[in-house]
């Protein structure tokens, strides 16, 4: 049982007028315009990124399943070189996006993700982003500067 203290007591809450309740219901959040990164500002362990690249190249490296079968899924999953003026990465493509990532197509890549494979890094959109096929880049891919080629290593730093 909850105690007053002295000088306390209940008061009814007041109810907005039947206007405001309704602006407040078609209120809806701003979306945010989209910050797009180059190939060479990506990082180890970053996500939410989005960038227009170009895909160099694609090779299918796991094929699981029947397609004949509707009860068993298919697992598709293809290594994809793509690239764009400042550089190039691996970007893993799963199912449905191994469609999309054909030789010579723009793309934009929204909401993807920097994965660790290995030591090195690989880029990837999982459900909660985006792949889009866009209309071709006027860029040439820089091809020298694969990222995916750097090898990281996990340190741990002692505090001081």
């Amino acid at each position: 049982m909850a105690t007053r203290h002295q000088g306390q007591r209940f008061q009814p809450k007041q109810q907005q007028p039947q206007q405001q309740q309704q602006q407040n219901t078609n209120n809806v959040t701003e979306k945010r315009k989209p910050v797009f990164v180059k190939v060479d500002q990506l990082k180890p362990g970053t996500n939410g990124h989005t960038l227009v690249v170009k895909v160099i190249q694609s090779n299918t490296v796991l094929h699981k399943g029947r397609a004949d079968s509707h009860l068993l899924r298919q697992t598709r999953i293809a290594e994809c070189l793509i690239g764009d003026e400042t550089g190039t990465i691996l970007f893993t493509a799963r199912n449905d996006q191994v469609d999309l990532m054909n030789e010579g197509a723009t793309v934009i890549l929204r909401n993807a993700r920097i994965d660790m494979f290995k030591g090195s890094m690989r880029l990837a959109v999982d459900k909660w982003g985006r792949i889009e096929v866009t209309e071709p880049a006027t860029f040439t891919v820089k091809q020298d500067n694969n990222l995916s080629l750097v090898e990281y290593e996990l340190v741990t730093v002692a505090d001081e």
